[in-house]
């Protein structure tokens, strides 16, 4: 089966760390035998015009390597642009949180734009013959632009080789961090104002000195390989986002035997529910802190690996493969649209991308865009 995968989102030479998660999704689907190419619409670099250039090319790529479907990583103006041409080839859409939910606590202008985003997505869903979502909170999102029948709900996956349990002590060493501190990791992303770095700050403010000084850590700018270090040598993973999807640093760190405390956000009550050691919080600095303080009192590392076989991600591209398989079967694709002979094809950028040179698709970044 061949697939085109269309992100803005994706690990090159120049931004090693940028769609990390969107590589692994494409690496499992490779792992069962799919013919993945890979078509990067380089928004960052070329700016917004870059999702308005691509019809042209995607119908030459569609000539050329004959895709059985289109699956569009990430919705917003990138999807309904794919969406007006996709050649009449069956199209996935996946969401992942940001370009369904808007991005309410940035500057009025990107409010502005993100909110033309969610129309675009909505629109996207509805051309789409099928949705994938990363949780299931995101439905209601959808505003009914898709039908119940064609919803998906199927969250990242994660690399349950590299992510696991390690020894705490030697990965404190590795770092530098004083044995002696409760170490707090917190899921930051380059300073998005979603992700409340602010509510962190002030929780771990609060709490007492006692025996194990707190101290904040922010996971930003990490290689994706060292990851799996600062999770094991953490003490707790702190999350405080205004909305999110289905956090994939939350995954890696129940992988990691860490034990989480988070504001209720996304899919994480359903993640750590029954997990002892893991707390949901009030968005409140005294709540979010006495929860911390009792991570810190309990001192033990989590047992619940076996809870995430299912998250891997080989278990994820089986599932996504039983979506392309169903909407290939039904040949329900949409009329192709007008011609787009003449558009640029500044900013875009296909292949089947291979790994920059140094390991550096194993980079992290922010979800959104």
């Amino acid at each position: 089966m061949r697939i085109l995968a269309v992100t803005n989102m994706y690990p090159c030479e120049a931004f090693p760390s940028r769609g990390v998660f969107v590589h692994e999704q494409v690496k499992g689907l490779r792992a069962l035998g799919l013919d993945v190419r890979v078509l990067f619409v380089d928004r960052r670099q070329e700016g917004p015009l870059a999702y308005f250039r691509m019809h042209h090319k995607i119908s030459s790529l569609v000539a050329e390597f004959d895709p059985d479907a289109i699956h569009v990583m990430y919705g917003g103006v990138m999807a309904d642009q794919v969406a007006r041409c996709h050649q009449g080839r069956p199209m996935v859409v996946t969401f992942h949180g940001s370009d369904l939910l808007g991005e309410n606590l940035s500057g009025w202008t990107r409010k502005i734009i993100s909110k033309y985003g969610v129309y675009c997505s909505r629109r996207a869903a509805r051309a789409a013959q099928s949705v994938v979502i990363v949780a299931r909170h995101l439905t209601g999102a959808l505003n009914g632009a898709a039908s119940p029948d064609k919803i998906h709900v199927i969250p990242c996956g994660i690399d349950l080789e590299r992510f696991h349990r390690m020894d705490p002590p030697v990965c404190k060493q590795k770092l530098g961090w004083s044995a002696r501190s409760f170490h707090v990791l917190f899921a930051s992303s380059n300073g998005d104002p979603v992700k409340r770095p602010w509510l962190a700050k002030a929780a771990v403010a609060q709490m007492d000195n006692a025996d194990s000084p707190p101290e904040l850590h922010y996971l930003t700018g990490i290689a994706n390989a060292n990851v799996p270090v600062w999770l094991n040598a953490a003490d707790v993973l702190l999350l405080t986002s205004m909305h999110e999807g289905s956090p994939t640093v939350v995954k890696e760190a129940l992988a990691c035997g860490l034990p989480v405390v988070s504001v209720d956000v996304g899919d994480v009550a359903e993640r750590i529910e029954g997990i002892e050691g893991c707390h949901v919080a009030q968005s409140d600095p005294a709540d979010l802190a006495a929860k911390l303080g009792s991570v810190r009192r309990r001192a033990q590392r989590l047992d619940c690996e076996a809870r995430l076989k299912d998250l891997s991600i080989l278990s994820v591209a089986q599932r996504l493969k039983q979506c392309y398989e169903g909407i290939t079967r039904e040949g329900t694709a949409a009329p192709r649209f007008a011609s787009t002979e003449g558009c640029s094809l500044s900013g875009i950028r296909p292949a089947n991308l291979p790994k920059p040179a140094g390991g550096a698709c194993d980079d992290r970044i922010p979800m959104a865009s």
